[in-house]
């Protein structure tokens, strides 16, 4: 993908841009842009002009891209597990330094270490794996209606009142994916102080078309992953993410790729959470191609605590 500057992925698969300038870039360039540095260090530039939390599933993605341009591009991503360690600042670069854990036969395992100011803010460990005949089963089934029947996030955005109109108009300004939610999300029901089941389902494709690159498409995939997920365990509580009565933050993630699919196709993702206590809660979530296929499963514990009287 070139845009703003982004170079083209390389010849083993890479998106690697060789500019570390501190650049602000949009979209999935502000992502996809992870320059070499040194010997297995990287760089990605600031993704916004004014100080604001970086969003952890493009930590994420970019320390798995930064990974992944360590190892065989034969071998592709199979899982990841992070620590989100610091909030970072989204208005500055982000240093990766990758270790390279093990090369086995069919395996590789590498370790990435996000930095700012020299301070940690996420660390990563991804599994790699050459493609092989296997096994194959599915236990959980795709019930969910076509993409094009539901509206997109400023089309529900028309029937809902101030200030949350503005949450759904800057979604996609936020994120780059296009986004169809399936029934009314439970920040929705918070916002008339009532309670929801603690579940919600939306299609999403990339705004823009993405490079063959299997790679790409699995850090766009990793930055999908942590995208509304806390906002299940706060449903029974009547309550949603960036309240001001709410603190809430990501503590440690986990994806597993099941198989290869393009990010810039529509795919489903169903997330729920199970259990809240002590200040912490756990959700999970499948995303499905269009014809049902299960592609990815993410787990995530966060922080969520009620701030104030209640």
């Amino acid at each position: 993908m070139q845009a703003d500057g982004m170079q083209a992925p390389d010849g083993q698969g890479r998106v690697l841009g060789g500019d570390v300038a501190d650049v602000v870039r949009d979209g999935w360039a502000g992502v996809m842009l992870v320059s070499p540095t040194g010997d297995d260090e990287f760089r990605a530039g600031p993704r916004r002009r004014l100080p604001e939390r970086s969003f952890g599933g493009a930590v994420v993605a970019q320390s798995l891209l930064a990974a992944g341009a360590t190892v065989d591009p034969e071998r592709a991503p199979h899982s990841l597990h992070a620590y989100f360690l610091r909030a970072g600042e989204a208005s500055s670069p982000i240093d990766f330094r990758v270790s390279r854990v093990r090369d086995g036969g069919s395996y590789s395992t590498r370790r990435v270490t996000a930095e700012q100011s020299g301070r940690a803010i996420l660390e990563l460990t991804a599994s790699f794996q050459v493609a092989e005949p296997g096994f194959t089963h599915q236990v959980p089934r795709l019930e969910a209606p076509e993409p094009e029947s539901l509206p997109t996030a400023q089309e529900a955005a028309a029937d809902i009142e101030s200030p949350l109109r503005g949450w759904f108009e800057q979604l996609t300004r936020r994120h780059p994916f296009d986004i169809r939610f399936d029934g009314e999300l439970p920040r929705v029901a918070a916002s008339r102080g009532e309670t929801a089941p603690p579940h919600q389902r939306f299609w999403m494709r990339s705004l823009e078309p993405l490079p063959d690159q299997p790679l790409v498409h699995a850090a766009a995939l990793a930055y999908a992953s942590d995208m509304l997920m806390l906002s299940t365990s706060l449903a029974p509580h009547a309550r949603a993410v960036g309240a001001p009565d709410v603190a809430a933050a990501s503590l440690d993630h986990a994806v597993w790729l099941h198989s290869p699919v393009r990010a810039d196709e529509w795919l489903c993702f169903e997330q729920e959470s199970t259990w809240a206590a002590g200040g912490r809660c756990h959700c999970s979530g499948r995303l499905f191609d269009r014809a049902g296929r299960l592609v990815m499963t993410v787990a995530q514990e966060g922080m969520v605590r009620p701030l104030g009287p209640r």
